[in-house]
């Protein structure tokens, strides 16, 4: 099977360029013009897509928060930033909201090629490292089986309970913002998929409350938290 891209790029001859190129090279690649799309078709097809290319300055949505967001439930599917820009914080910032490289433009179309080859290299090495359980305090988490473990016993974790729990143990004292998990757990933030994360986020307090050193902190206005003290 051929290798699904998602390259977000809003510049027309670019877009076409890449989109042209990659697909010659054997990589089925879905050009979208701007970051609410880029989202939008990543949730489409989550779990069919092996590569993502960024352009940083985009429409509607920034390839930083495209990636931000992505990386909330996947820390694994290569991201790849495009940018014109050579700025130094840039490239920190793209780094620290999860890119796997950053190329500059203009650029050859052989240095991408070599970039993108030798990502997909280091992912597949890194991949065949066995999973191991989460670690959330006293307690293991296993995101995989949706089970939680504890002195006191296995408990089976409802589909909503395991995916708002991995995103917060994958994110140990950060702070997860309100409607971008909403979005990567329910698909949508509006007020009532609000008032059910809200009921969720009380059954996990319940979930974990065996450990006392692990606490889910609300920051008002913004999101939660997952302090293991």
């Amino acid at each position: 099977m051929k290798e699904h891209f998602l390259l977000a790029e809003d510049d027309e001859n670019l877009g076409a360029l890449l989109t042209t190129f990659l697909n010659s090279k054997g990589f089925q690649t879905k050009w979208v013009k701007n970051g609410e799309e880029a989202i939008s078709y990543y949730r489409s097809f989550t779990n069919s897509i092996d590569f993502i290319i960024l352009d940083v300055m985009m429409p509607e949505k920034d390839g930083f928060s495209v990636a931000k967001e992505i990386r909330l439930t996947d820390k694994k599917t290569p991201i790849l930033f495009l940018t014109a820009k050579s700025m130094k914080d840039d490239k920190l910032k793209g780094f620290e909201v999860g890119a796997d490289d950053y190329l500059t433009k203009p650029f050859a179309m052989e240095e991408l090629i070599a970039r993108i080859q030798a990502i997909i290299r280091r992912v597949g090495d890194a991949s065949s490292v066995k999973t191991e359980k989460l670690a959330i305090g006293a307690l293991a988490f296993d995101p995989h089986k949706s089970i939680l473990y504890s002195s006191a016993g296995e408990k089976k974790l409802t589909t909503k309970e395991n995916a708002l729990l991995t995103l917060l143990a994958r994110n140990v004292n950060e702070v997860l913002d309100r409607q971008a998990t909403l979005r990567a757990v329910w698909g949508d933030d509006n007020y009532f998929n609000g008032r059910s994360m809200d009921v969720y986020i009380a059954k996990l307090r319940k979930l974990l409350s065996e450990d006392p050193s692990i606490e889910i902190m609300n920051i008002h206005g913004i999101g939660f938290k997952l302090i293991v003290k």
